[in-house]
């Protein structure tokens, strides 16, 4: 608190000695101006913590003299970094209502106003408002930033891919990435209304512009098998090892659904042994084991998963060896196991696997943008080997969970 009083106070005071310089440079050329008294009985109330008085000064100043404009903006930004957003409105509302503001004064005051309406919550009044400055060239890439993120916050994803188009014109920079993400909104809302056409028109631009969106891959095998296309939705799911390999194992039951469903065993027997070898993610292991425990039972699904947690230890592959193991105890140690096995269940379930390699923000489901630094394709999956602990557990995930297969019905129609 006394570090924001001194802020309030030095404010006041650089923006006074600036003005004061400015009377004497006038001076010189001829005419004396005073001091007014509104800035004198505006630090007395700052001095006196009466914080509300002062504002009442100092805005009523302006009308009085536009050199003090400097000195408001940056008073009403001190505000609505403290948090005090109505504060901020009223002081930046002020100055743009005023009639002797030249463009650059006037372009600053909306700026910073856009931005009160912003963390305020009331996008439609910041959008105008960044469009206007957009649109006169005042702090134009600025503006162009915060309307993209106004449209994502509103889900305006055409508009989203037109603003980032804009930018990347406007600055070079490279936004194919995040449009790729827009359009991928697009078909995930298509697909949830069972509008497969605009869903795969969608998430085919996604790949145009981003030949390693993997979500947008998933979404095309999706499609597919929803369709009823599952051998297509196979050849779709499996170009994600290409796009990038950390994200096979979010398609491991999906890729299993599919083959199932073709009864083609052979064929996934294959896939899965070639890339459980390859890439080791512990979702693939347990889609195998799951095929064993069907073809040989729950013994030798057993020690395959036994064999294999020796060489590459995992608590989720701990909990279903435990969960085939308990079948044959009895007694006491049915229990113990019964015990242990849910015991691990309750730490899978809390673990906090997925990670923004951005910001570090930690999901038990993939997000495709973080919930934390807000950035599009930072999140990573889990690691295929023993998990750490590190604290508390974010559930929410818009899409991108991993789907349950079940017999004759495949995930991929009610997975996102």
């Amino acid at each position: 608190m006394i570090n924001v009083w001194w802020l309030l106070l030095l404010l006041p005071a650089a923006a006074l000695s600036g003005y004061l310089a400015a009377v004497r440079g006038k001076a010189r050329v001829g005419g004396r101006r005073e001091l007014p008294d509104a800035y004198l009985r505006g630090l007395n109330f700052l001095l006196n913590e009466e914080p509300d008085k002062a504002i009442e000064v100092f805005i009523r100043a302006i009308e009085v003299d536009s050199d003090t404009v400097e000195m408001h903006l940056a008073l009403g930004n001190l505000f609505r970094r403290r948090g005090e957003v109505e504060r901020a409105t009223r002081i930046h509302r002020n100055l743009v209502a005023r009639a002797g503001l030249d463009r650059r004064q006037r372009a600053e005051a909306l700026f910073e106003l856009g931005q009160d309406y912003f963390k305020a919550g009331l996008l439609d009044r910041a959008e105008s408002l960044f469009l206007e400055l957009i649109r006169c060239g005042r702090h134009a890439e600025q503006a162009q930033r915060y309307l993209l993120q106004v449209y994502e916050l509103e889900k305006e994803w055409g508009k989203a891919i037109g603003a980032a188009r804009d930018l990347a014109h406007r600055t070079g920079a490279d936004c194919s990435a995040v449009t790729a993400q827009y359009h991928c909104e697009i078909a995930e809302t298509a697909l949830a209304d069972g509008d497969y056409e605009t869903a795969r028109r969608n998430a085919a631009r996604a790949v145009d512009a981003d030949r390693r969106c993997v979500r947008a891959t998933m979404q095309l095998g999706r499609i597919e098998a929803a369709l009823g296309r599952h051998r297509k939705a196979i050849r779709t799911w499996r170009r994600i090892e290409e796009q990038d390999a950390r994200f096979i194992g979010e398609v491991a039951n999906l890729v299993a659904s599919s083959y199932e469903i073709i009864n083609d065993g052979e064929g996934l027997d294959e896939y899965l042994g070639k890339a459980m070898e390859k890439h080791g993610h512990i979702r693939l292991v347990l889609a195998l084991v799951a095929r064993l425990e069907k073809q040989a039972g729950h013994r030798q699904a057993g020690e395959f998963l036994t064999n294999w947690l020796r060489r590459k230890p995992s608590l989720e592959g701990l909990r279903r060896l435990l969960e085939l193991r308990v079948r044959d105890a009895s007694g006491d140690n049915r229990g113990d196991l019964e015990l242990l096995r849910t015991l691990i269940e309750r730490t899978v379930e809390k673990e906090r696997n997925y990670e923004c390699r951005n910001c570090g923000f930690t999901a038990r489901s993939l997000h495709w943008q973080c919930p934390g630094c807000k950035n599009w394709n930072t999140f990573l999956p889990p690691s295929p080997g023993v998990p750490t602990f590190t604290g508390p557990t974010i559930l929410t995930a818009p899409d991108g969970g991993q789907a349950t297969a079940e017999p004759r019905r495949h995930p991929a129609a009610a997975s996102g």
